[in-house]
C-alpha cells in the first residue's frame, strides 16, 4: 500500500506484493523450522527419559505413588524425607494414586510435555505490547524450545515432579482468566501448592486487582485448612518445621536448594544469627521486587512483573530446589542496555544459567565456590533487585544506541559474506557473554577430548596406539620421522629439557588468553575476527579428536619415547601417566598445542605495529612446535593437522564476514579518497 501511494502505479505494488510474499514465506519457513526444533528436543527428553532404567527414573514419582509410596502409608506424608510438597499437595495427589500409577512413564511425562507447552505459549502471548507480527510468531516455539533444555524442564521430567504446575496456575490466573475472581482462585491454588507464591498477593492488591488478591488470600486459606483438618501431624510438621528452615526432601544446605537460606547455610551461617539475617534480607527483597514489579506492571510488563516476582519467591523461600527455578528464565522478556550490542547480554546470560550446569559456567577454583554454587540463586537476585530493565517509555526500548559496523569492503570472491547481517561489528563487545563463552567452549572442549574415546583413555587404548602406529609409518616414508632423535637428544642436555618442559606446560593457555585479553581492550574490532578464527579452529579440532583417536609418541609402549614432563609411563596398567585420569590423552591430532600457538604468532604478525613485536610474535609457535617434539607428546604430522585446522578457521571467519575489519575500514578510506581526488 506504500508503495501504490507514493508510486501511484501498478509496477510498483506488484513489487511490494512480490517483496511481502516472500517475507511471509520466509517467516512460515523460519516458523515451521522453530516447531521442528521444538519438537526435537521434546522427543529427546521423552526419549532420555523412558530409555532411562524403571528403578532410575521418575523416581519421585515413584516415591509418592509406589507400593510402599508415601501416598499409600497411613502415617505421615514427610517419613520418607522425599516428599517435599505442602500437605495441601499430598492431599491433592492421594486421590489420584492409583491413575498416576497406570499413568507412570509414558502418560506422566507426554503429560508434562503438554503443560510445559501450555506454558511456552501463554508466555509467548504474554510479551508486552506492541511486538511485531513476526515476533508473535516466532515466540512461542522460541519459548517452548528454552522451556524444554532448561534445567528445571529436564528435572521434572526426568524425576517425576509437579513444580511445573504452580508456575502455569499462576500464568494462568494473570493472562488467561476472565474476571478477577478467577484469576485469584487459580494464585490461590499455586501458593496452596508452593507457598512462597503468596507474594503475589500484595502484587495483586497494590496494581488494583483487589478482588483477586482476596482471591488468592482466601483459596490459599481453605486449601491450607482443609488439609489441616485432614492432616493435622504434617501440616504441623510442614508449618512450623519446614518453614522455620529445618527442609525437606534433603539437607537445606544442599547445593541443590537455590534459596537465600540454603546460601547462608552454606556459607557456614547457623542458629538465631541465620534466622535472623535470613528474615531480614528476605523481607528487603520482597520489598524491593515488589516495588520494581508493581512499576513493570504500570509499565504495561506484565510477564515480566510476574518473572520479578516469582524470582523474589525464590529467594525468600526457605528451600527452592532445582526444578522450582523456572522463574528466572522467564525475566528474558526485560529489556536491558541502551545500546544495541548490549542488549542481548542478559537474555545470553539467563539463558546459559538456566541450561547448563554450574560446574560448566565456572571453573572449579575455592575463589569462585560461593558464586558457583549460588549461580541460580545470584540470577534471580538480580532480576528481583538489581538488573536495570528499561521502561517503555524509554527512548532506548525500541530503538537502542546503533551498533558501528565496518564498512563494506570488496571481497576476493562472490557471495562473501554470504548475509549482510553478519557485518563484522567494530565495537567491543560485551564482557560478559564474552567470558561465558569463552567457559562453555573450554567446558566442552573438555567433554568432547575425554568423550572421544568412550568417557576413558583404556576404551580407546588399542585404536589410539594403532592410528600411532600409522602416522609413525607415514613420517618414515616422508622422512618426518624426527621425534626420537629429538626427544633423546633434548633429554641428554639437561638445561634445555628443563627449558622446553616448562614452555610446553606454562604457554598454552596463557599466551591466547593474554592476546584475547590485548585484542578486546586495544582492538575490538579485531578482537571479534580473531576470537571467531579461534573458535572455528577449537571446533574443526574437537571433530578430528573425535573421528581420530591418537596415541602421542609418549604413549606409544615399542618405540622408546621418554616423556620428560609427565614422568616413567607403566604401560601395563590400563590408564597410565600423571594425567591420563583427568583428560583424554589420546586428543593428539590435530596438535591444539601447536594450532593455539600459530594463531597467536599470526595474529601478532598481523596487527602488531613493530618488527620486533611480529618477530617474538612468530617464534611463539616455532618454540612451541621444538616443545611439542621435543617432548614426545605430539607428532609432527599433528602439529601440520593443527595448521591445517587454524587455516581453515581464518577462512571460515573470511568466508562468514568478509575481510577482516581494518582491511575493510582501509578499502573505505581509500574509496574515499578516490572520490575526492576525482571531483578534484
Amino acid at each position: 500500500m506504500a508503495n501504490a501511494d507514493h508510486g501511484g502505479g501498478r509496477p510498483a505494488e506488484g513489487f511490494g506484493a512480490t517483496a511481502a510474499g516472500g517475507a511471509r514465506a520466509r517467516l512460515r519457513v523460519a516458523r515451521v523450522g522453530l516447531w521442528l526444533i521444538a519438537g526435537v528436543l521434546a522427543a529427546r527428553q521423552v526419549a532420555v527419559v523412558l530409555a532411562t532404567p524403571r528403578g532410575e527414573r521418575l523416581t519421585d514419582l515413584e516415591i509418592w505413588v509406589g507400593p510402599n509410596g508415601v501416598l499409600h502409608v497411613n502415617g505421615s506424608l514427610y517419613d520418607s524425607t522425599r516428599f517435599t510438597g505442602t500437605p495441601f499437595g499430598g492431599l491433592v495427589l492421594k486421590p489420584l494414586t492409583r491413575s498416576a500409577e497406570q499413568a507412570l512413564g509414558w502418560g506422566w511425562t507426554f503429560g508434562t510435555l503438554l503443560l510445559v507447552v501450555a506454558l511456552g505459549l501463554i508466555a509467548a502471548r504474554a510479551l508486552p505490547q506492541p511486538v511485531s507480527r513476526r515476533t508473535v510468531l516466532l515466540a512461542a516455539p522460541v519459548a517452548v524450545s528454552l522451556l524444554m533444555l532448561s534445567l528445571p524442564v529436564r528435572s521434572t521430567l526426568s524425576l517425576g515432579q509437579t513444580s511445573i504446575i504452580p508456575v502455569l496456575l499462576v500464568l494462568l490466573g494473570c493472562f488467561t482468566a476472565h474476571g478477577q475472581r478467577t484469576s485469584g482462585l487459580l494464585i490461590g491454588l499455586a501458593a496452596a501448592l508452593q507457598p512462597t507464591l503468596l507474594l503475589f498477593t500484595p502484587l495483586l492488591w497494590c496494581t488494583g486487582r483487589r478482588r483477586a488478591a482476596l482471591a488468592t488470600g482466601v483459596t490459599f486459606a481453605a486449601g491450607t485448612g482443609l488439609a489441616w483438618a485432614a492432616m493435622p501431624h504434617d501440616s504441623h510438621r510442614y508449618w512450623v518445621h519446614h518453614m522455620a528452615g529445618a527442609g525437606l526432601g534433603g539437607p537445606a544446605d544442599d547445593l541443590a536448594n537455590q534459596s537465600l537460606h540454603g546460601a547462608l547455610l552454606r556459607l557456614g551461617l547457623s542458629g538465631p544469627l541465620e534466622v535472623a539475617l535470613f528474615l531480614s534480607l528476605g523481607a528487603a527483597v520482597a520489598v524491593l521486587a515488589l516495588r520494581r514489579a508493581v512499576r513493570c506492571f504500570r509499565d504495561g510488563q506484565l510477564l515480566l512483573a510476574v518473572a520479578i516476582t516469582g524470582c523474589a519467591a525464590i529467594v525468600v523461600s526457605p528451600t527452592a530446589w532445582q526444578h522450582q527455578l523456572l522463574w528466572v528464565l522467564l525475566t528474558v522478556a526485560g529489556r536491558v542496555g541502551r545500546r544495541a550490542s548490549d542488549r542481548y547480554v542478559w537474555p545470553v546470560t539467563v539463558v546459559v544459567v538456566m541450561t547448563l550446569p554450574a560446574k560448566m559456567i565456572l571453573p572449579n577454583m575455592a575463589s569462585l565456590n560461593p558464586v558457583r554454587d549460588n549461580v541460580v540463586l545470584l540470577a534471580a537476585l538480580a532480576a528481583a533487585t538489581a538488573v536495570p530493565f528499561l521502561s517503555r517509555a524509554s527512548p532506548y526500548c525500541r530503538a537502542p544506541l546503533p551498533i558501528a559496523y565496518a564498512p563494506a569492503a570488496p571481497a576476493r570472491f562472490r557471495h562473501v559474506p554470504p548475509w549482510p547481517a553478519l557485518r563484522r561489528a567494530l565495537t567491543r563487545p560485551h564482557l560478559l557473554p564474552e567470558l561465558l563463552l569463552l567457559r562453555v567452549t573450554y567446558a566442552a572442549y573438555s567433554q568432547v577430548r575425554l568423550a572421544a574415546t568412550g568417557g576413558s583413555n583404556s576404551a580407546g587404548r588399542a585404536e589410539a596406539e594403532e592410528n600411532g602406529m600409522q602416522v609413525y609409518d607415514v613420517e618414515r616414508v616422508l622422512h618426518l620421522d624426527i621425534e626420537r632423535w629429538v626427544n633423546h637428544t633434548v633429554v641428554g642436555i639437561d638445561w634445555l629439557r628443563d627449558f622446553l618442559d616448562q614452555y610446553y606446560t606454562s604457554f598454552h593457555f596463557v599466551v591466547p588468553l593474554a592476546v584475547l585479553a590485548v585484542l578486546y581492550w586495544r582492538r575490538p574490532g579485531d578482537y571479534r575476527w580473531a576470537r571467531s578464527a579461534l573458535g572455528f579452529a577449537t571446533l574443526l579440532a574437537l571433530v578430528g579428536f573425535w573421528l581420530y583417536p591418537l596415541a602421542p609418541p609418549r604413549l606409544m609402549p615399542t618405540l622408546g619415547f621418554i616423556d620428560t614432563v609427565h614422568g616413567t609411563q607403566d604401560f601395563s596398567q590400563p590408564d597410565y601417566g600423571t594425567l591420563t585420569a583427568l583428560t583424554n590423552q589420546y586428543a593428539a591430532m590435530p596438535s591444539l598445542h601447536f594450532g593455539w600457538s600459530l594463531w597467536c604468532g599470526l595474529v601478532i604478525a598481523v596487527l602488531a605495529t613493530r618488527w620486533w613485536m611480529k618477530a617474538l610474535g612468530l617464534l611463539h609457535p616455532l618454540l612451541t612446535l621444538a616443545s611439542i617434539v621435543a617432548t614426545a607428546n605430539h607428532w609432527v604430522l599433528d602439529a601440520a593437522g593443527g595448521a591445517v585446522v587454524v587455516a581453515a578457521g581464518f577462512g571460515l571467519t573470511y568466508l562468514l564476514s568478509g575481510p577482516r575489519a581494518a582491511t575493510a575500514a582501509a578499502a573505505e578510506r581509500e574509496r574515499t579518497l578516490t572520490r575526492k581526488t576525482v571531483r578534484g
